[in-house]
């Protein structure tokens, strides 16, 4: 399973215009949405709990929002550049301006362990992430975040 076994062009949003943590999730739960044919409350409902159990900011200007779907067939990723980089209770307290949202079936425990696993690592990379931060569209984003994970499988 690659990056692009998890995100497609259509799960891309460059420059992603919010205010706040709440406001980031709620495009890229609407994104996810027109992926999924699921209600955006639901899936941003999902992304809210988890977000209470800890932020899913991970550091450097990077969250991992995640969550389980019932019903869904398969993972299936959104990935976004802010704009302008907002406060997420990020672990080092940066704010963040590189999102990458997973939504798993609820019973893709392993499955969905691996693709967290998958996207951490690219965005662990400082020269994915600086790739990523000068992308001039969203088919760069597309491009940098799967060709890259190419160079990283292995």
């Amino acid at each position: 399973m690659g990056l692009e076994d998890l995100l497609s062009p259509q799960g891309v949003i460059h420059n992603l215009r919010a205010s706040c943590k709440r406001e980031a999730l709620q495009a890229i739960a609407d994104k996810a949405s027109a992926l999924i044919d699921r209600p955006a409350a639901d899936i941003m409902s999902t992304l809210l709990e988890r977000e209470q159990l800890g932020s899913t900011g991970v550091g450097d200007g990077v969250a991992l929002p995640h969550g389980k779907i019932e019903g869904l067939g398969k993972i299936v990723g959104v990935l976004a550049r802010l704009e302008t980089p907002v406060s997420f209770d990020a672990l080092d307290d940066q704010p963040v301006d590189l999102v990458f949202m997973l939504l798993a079936p609820a019973n893709a425990t392993a499955a969905h362990l691996k693709a967290l696993a998958k996207v951490s690592r690219l965005l662990r990379d400082e020269d994915a992430r600086d790739a990523l931060r000068g992308a001039d569209s969203a088919e760069a984003l597309f491009a940098i975040a799967t060709s890259d994970q190419k160079h990283h499988a292995a």
